[in-house]
């Protein structure tokens, strides 16, 4: 899989809503990039069932979302019905076709573990990337668990956050409306909370963002 920093590839996809090179798809947007193992099976259909519900989140977010299988066009055509009869809505984002497994292959996508078997599955895994199409955080999951979307979504507005702020850092549970973490070396307000500690440094300071 990619490294936070990398940038991520340009491949050209075939999708649910058309033929496209994926940075012209993200524009000047944040996007994430989902990827699943198989269209027919139970966790996938509910996750991409998740995501639809929470499309407009995405969409407040300005952040682009599109999902990555070793799946045909066709498989791709008659699931998206399935999904959006469990999730009761419509199914906006698109969804890739990579029969071959080649675009999951150039985005380090592939389950290395299938290919040894002689099989081509996607990870279960989700890519965040900023605007400049750089990754900025990176998660995997097994294929017996299912991804948490209010994880991801929280994920994001910590991501975006600091890519307007620079100087702060998101503590462990942050959820957006709480304070925020100084940033190490850089200039604590004098507003800052800072707890005493035992060691006496002061590295941890609060403040309202």
């Amino acid at each position: 899989m990619f490294r936070i920093g990398q940038k991520c590839p340009n491949p050209s996809v075939l999708t649910t809503i058309g033929l496209f090179e994926l940075h012209k798809y993200f524009g000047q947007n944040w996007s994430i990039i989902l990827s699943h193992p198989a269209d027919f099976t139970p966790v996938c259909t509910t996750e991409l069932s998740s995501l639809a519900r929470l499309q407009s989140e995405f969409e407040k977010r300005e952040t682009k979302v599109i999902c990555l299988s070793v799946d045909s066009l066709e498989d791709h055509n008659l699931w998206k019905q399935d999904i959006e009869h469990y999730a009761e809505c419509k199914v906006n984002y698109p969804l890739i076709a990579d029969a071959d497994g080649s675009v999951s292959e150039e985005l380090g996508m592939l389950d290395p573990s299938q290919r040894d078997k002689g099989a081509l599955q996607a990870v279960r895994a989700v890519y965040f990337i900023s605007p400049d199409k750089k990754i900025r955080a990176v998660i995997a999951y097994p294929m017996s668990t299912g991804r948490n979307f209010d994880e991801i979504i929280r994920v994001l507005d910590s991501l975006q956050l600091h890519w307007k702020r620079g100087d702060i850092v998101t503590p462990s549970d942050w959820l957006p409306g709480q304070k925020v973490l100084v940033k190490p070396n850089e200039i604590v307000p004098d507003d800052a909370i800072s707890p005493d500690l035992p060691s006496k440094k002061a590295y941890i300071n609060f403040i309202n963002c």
